[in-house]
């Protein structure tokens, strides 16, 4: 089968043959018809994330078909239309798996990083980690639901029931999570690159009652921020938009060093956390309730061959909303 390596660090993508893979007992294999483009696939092609081993094929926003299945399992039959997200297994025994949070498991696997993902014609993946698609979302525009989806649900969790919320850097989680959060009765501020006048406006254009530059401080005191920029020079800042109470969420796998900041910031009983991976229970409730609030994700996509230009264009910040692989030229796209 065709799929895309990464050899080592820093390195272009490979595209190249490799052997079919086998479902064992507790695995479905899946032809793969799109994938979605995260930033997080970044993080993986540059070097960031470096516990993984080489070759390995990126990808962890996978839509597939069924069309072989292990033993034990029970949950999926051939046929069925799936989606594969970014935790691909854990533990299951240990302090974190057990009191719900598996998103933390020491001895968890990651699709695309540790495990092979889904930049490939087929791929495997364990069915207790697998999530069956919503019939009303085609292939192309379900893929950025499994994880910039995913991620963004979780972060908006933790900042509880706040009605006035930063989101800073409008890409494809935030362009999705505004969706909720306007179903919600939220208000979104949006925060873009300083001079992208696109993303501004393509977040007014989705509810965002106010989108600036990221350098700004909006009119109004944040009861809670999201960062998803990998920026950590927008911390103090977003601190400083937020008022006594609020909430700072770092919502990226990875993020620059975030610089030394005045204590005057946190006071006042700010909070500062981080959101790390997902749980399963985030994938159910969030792909239950997206078709309910009428989400839908605005997708660019390009062929298995260009997706090196895909990363290409994410890092530059070419487009709004989210990029998606098509590795099956019948994947329906409407």
């Amino acid at each position: 089968m065709r799929a895309l390596l990464l050899d080592a660090p820093g390195q272009r993508l490979r595209l190249g043959e490799v052997p079919l893979p086998e479902a064992a007992p507790h695995q479905i294999r899946l032809r793969v018809r799109a994938c979605g483009l995260c930033r997080t696939d970044l993080h993986v092609v540059d070097g960031d994330l470096r516990d993984t081993q080489y070759p390995v094929i990126p990808g962890h926003q996978i839509v597939g078909i069924v069309e072989a299945v292990g033993d034990a399992v029970t949950n999926f039959h051939i046929g069925d239309r799936v989606g594969v997200p970014w935790l691909g297994s854990n533990c299951g025994t240990c302090r974190y798996c057990r009191s719900g949070r598996e998103n933390l498991c020491d001895h968890a696997r990651y699709t695309g990083y540790h495990l092979n993902g889904g930049f490939a014609e087929f791929c495997v993946a364990d069915a207790r980690f697998a999530f069956p698609i919503p019939s009303n979302y085609p292939e192309l525009q379900a893929a950025p639901l499994l994880c910039a989806g995913l991620i963004g649900y979780r972060a908006l969790r933790m900042t509880g029931d706040a009605q006035r919320l930063g989101f800073y850097g409008f890409g494809a989680a935030a362009h999705i999570l505004i969706q909720i959060a306007r179903h919600q009765g939220r208000e979104v501020y949006a925060f873009t690159r300083p001079g992208d006048r696109a993303a501004q406006d393509f977040a007014r254009q989705l509810g965002a009652v106010w989108a600036g530059d990221s350098s700004l401080i909006p009119p109004v005191p944040l009861e809670a921020a999201i960062i998803f920029a990998p920026i950590g020079e927008l911390v103090p800042q977003a601190l400083q938009a937020v008022e006594k109470g609020g909430i700072v969420v770092c919502a990226g796998i990875h993020m620059s060093d975030i610089p030394a900041f005045p204590y005057s910031l946190l006071w006042g009983e700010r909070h500062l956390c981080s959101v790390a991976n997902l749980t399963r229970r985030d994938g159910e409730e969030f792909l239950t309730m997206a078709p309910r609030a009428g989400v839908q994700t605005e997708v660019h996509p390009y062929p298995l061959e260009k997706t090196n230009e895909a990363l290409d264009d994410l890092r530059a910040g070419r487009f709004t909303g989210a990029a998606v692989i098509v590795v099956d030229p019948a994947c329906t796209s409407a």
